[in-house]
């Protein structure tokens, strides 16, 4: 089911660039106050999560997880503007580092990718097993809304006994069309970004850990290019197309068994808005669209009355909703 939402962004910020840059990008939110826990993967890797926890948070109140998007952390700044918010809902908030992402840095050997929804189930297991009474509702971010969506697919309808719902926001749920669509000549300063942090993390890695092989990757790749030379074969694929096809959400989405809701602009730059318009989605799954917005951008009044986001206001309508709070 997909349905439209207004949303009416800044007049002197209204491009998709704009938006994508100065709302993915840039924020005077400071971070909540956390603690850091480290979650032991079954290949010896470790997963840091930063969890702020409410003054008076009760075990039976919700929690929301988050995950970021591609070279992203828990620094994020849509991560630390959700995570302050949700604090001062009472609800617990915990921000999943990647592999080797943000406090996560240097405890990881192996790389993260788009398809690692094994990883945050192993988060959700721990922290359910924890606080079992708690309602958790899972968000994701760009790279983290397709693993978040692969995820609840791989569940099926058993997802319910871990999540109260689902949110994912920007999903680049067919990955050869979004590596595709950041290839554009005009798209070339994400694309640049993004290469040369993920550039930097390999050849960090490979340093650190000697029995990974020596490794020098060349500046300037596409991204297609590195997943072809680098991400596919280090992770077990047989070739960059064959990572896209079966780490895209779109393979699982019709299996989804819990609440979901799918955020989508149509002016976004580098995800298609029409990715899941030919799947047949469960009733409980809502695709929203918006015409304006960029990619994980949405600045412009809030709903609420509460600042100049309006992704934020949105989500957490979205989690009361999930958690049946008013």
């Amino acid at each position: 089911m997909s349905q439209e939402l207004p949303f009416d962004p800044f007049s002197f910020i209204e491009g998709p660039h704009k938006q994508t840059i100065l709302g993915a990008f840039c924020s005077f939110v400071s971070e909540p106050l956390s603690v850091q826990k480290f979650i032991l993967l079954p290949d010896g890797d470790r997963l840091s999560l930063e969890i702020t926890t409410p003054e008076g948070w009760k075990s039976t109140d919700p929690t929301v997880v988050m995950v970021h998007g591609l070279c992203g952390s828990h620094k994020s700044p849509y991560l630390v503007r959700f995570a302050k918010r949700l604090e001062s809902m009472g609800i617990r908030a915990v921000r999943c580092n990647l592999r080797n992402c943000g406090s996560g840095f240097g405890h990881a050997k192996h790389m993260y990718h788009c398809g690692r929804s094994e990883d945050i189930f192993e988060c959700i297991k721990v922290l359910k097993k924890e606080t079992p009474e708690s309602p958790f509702v899972l968000a994701g971010f760009s790279l983290g809304g397709n693993i978040v969506l692969k995820l609840a697919g791989e569940l099926g309808s058993s997802g319910s006994a871990f999540l109260a719902g689902v949110i994912s926001v920007s999903p680049p749920v067919e990955l050869y069309s979004s590596v595709v669509m950041l290839g554009k000549e005009e798209n070339s300063l994400y694309e640049n970004y993004f290469y040369k942090l993920l550039r930097e993390d390999v050849h960090y890695r490979h340093n650190k850990y000697k029995d990974l092989p020596r490794i020098r990757l060349p500046k300037g790749l596409k991204l297609y290019e590195f997943d072809q030379i680098y991400t596919a074969p280090i992770s077990g694929f047989k070739s960059a197309f064959d990572y896209y096809d079966k780490c895209s959400a779109a393979n699982v989405v019709e299996d989804i068994g819990v609440p979901c809701h799918i955020l989508l602009s149509e002016d976004d730059p580098i995800i298609s808005s029409s990715s899941l318009d030919k799947f047949s989605l469960p009733s409980y799954v809502t695709v929203f669209k918006t015409k304006k917005g960029g990619h994980l951008g949405y600045l412009g009044k809030s709903e609420d009355g509460k600042g100049y986001y309006w992704l934020d206001s949105k989500l957490t309508d979205w989690v009361k909703g999930f958690v049946g709070l008013s």
